[in-house]
């Protein structure tokens, strides 16, 4: 019998084998959306090409005016480069120091060009003044949920993405190197181990702390990892004892709010497979294949863990999107459902973003999945 695409795609995130195999795209680009769909959203992309829709909604925050006047932000625009890149810098106040950051963004992405914490006492600094919610609003999530109906499923971060509280994907780890640049956090683990380890301990503190009020929220999966904790950066010894501890304790709280945890590596995978099991993660993702720097044979990936996780991605977007043709993506597609169909409960997606690339290459993409029955 015929599911809808939300029955679909709960099913794969509990690991089971729906109708047919579910598809999403890891996120849409708003380059793709101007430059080749004349401008949609998220929602009207999605509906066009009929996918199963995963949509990102994050609650409201509210903080103390207290808290916020001992971080204030002196945000200053740079100008734009001879490279067209739109240039950024903050001077954060508080009461005991000031701290600083810098960035660019072009019509494709952010980055950053100056991490915010440089030493020790500027983690403090963040440690001590940097606001925390003190209450959350779940209502934007519960209108997306509402809006999306039968559609797909709604997908959170934990607090902090996209805020100096917790900038990463959703792990200490991956915020604790985007604060202080990727290859300086490593080098701190050779050179200040207790230093990285409370610093991690206070991420993951101040995460706890907002997520405890997340209760009720009506959100169905929530991301957490990074990239910094792929094997194409860090060795599975460094996970154990950097990431395995923190995520564990924030994946307890998760499943007692009723998320699905899906980890998110967008490098390599195949030496983490047992590790992610051991967060207690729910899922795993992107399963980036070789072609697109990661290290994913998802044949074998499912083989080894797929009694144990859910995977989504996979799908090679350069080739089957970007460079590809209709009749590429529609093989690649047929390529990860018989790697994945025995073993593991299975999202087809995209292993990252994408800018470029025939509209015909998606729907093809999309097409090819209704086609993949399960048995």
């Amino acid at each position: 019998m015929s599911m809808t695409s939300r029955e679909r795609m709960l099913t794969a995130l509990a690991n089971g084998r729906p109708d047919r195999l579910p598809c999403q795209v890891h996120g849409w680009m708003d380059y793709y959306l101007n430059h080749n769909l004349g401008g949609m959203d998220w929602w009207q992309a999605s509906e066009r090409f009929g996918l199963d829709f995963a949509i990102y909604v994050e609650p409201e925050y509210e903080y103390a005016g207290a808290d916020c006047d001992n971080w204030r932000v002196q945000h200053q625009e740079l100008g734009v480069d001879g490279a067209g890149n739109a240039r950024w810098a903050d001077t954060i106040t508080t009461p005991k120091g000031e701290l600083h950051q810098a960035g660019a963004i072009n019509e494709f992405t952010p980055w950053t060009t100056e991490v915010m914490v440089k030493t020790q006492r500027d983690f403090e600094l963040w440690d001590e003044f940097c606001p925390v919610p003190v209450a959350v609003d779940l209502a934007p999530v519960r209108a997306a949920k509402a809006r999306l109906g039968e559609r797909g499923v709604i997908r959170s971060h934990p607090f902090g993405p996209g805020t100096p509280l917790s900038p990463g994907q959703g792990s200490p780890w991956q915020s604790f190197c985007t604060m202080v640049d990727t290859e300086k956090a490593i080098y701190l683990t050779y050179d200040e181990p207790e230093f990285v380890h409370h610093a991690l301990e206070r991420i993951l503190q101040k995460t706890l702390q907002v997520m405890s009020m997340w209760e009720g929220t009506p959100a169905d999966m929530i991301e957490i990892g990074g990239g910094a904790a792929s094997s194409t950066v860090i060795s599975p010894k460094m996970f154990r004892e950097y990431c395995l501890p923190y995520d564990q304790r924030q994946v307890r709280l998760m499943h007692d709010l009723g998320l699905k945890v899906v980890y998110h590596l967008c490098g390599g995978v195949m030496p983490m497979l047992d590790l992610v099991a051991e967060t207690g993660s729910d899922g795993l993702e992107t399963m980036t294949p070789p072609t697109m720097g990661g290290d994913c044979d998802l044949r074998e990936a499912s083989r080894r863990a797929g009694e144990k996780l859910f995977f989504i991605g996979g799908f090679d977007q350069n080739a089957g999107f970007e460079r590809g043709t209709p009749e590429v993506a529609r093989q690649q597609v047929f390529d990860c459902f018989e790697a994945t169909k025995d073993h593991a409960g299975y999202i087809v997606c995209p292993s990252d973003h994408f800018f470029f690339g025939d509209p015909q290459c998606l729907q093809a993409f999309v097409d090819a999945a209704r086609e993949c029955a399960y048995p």
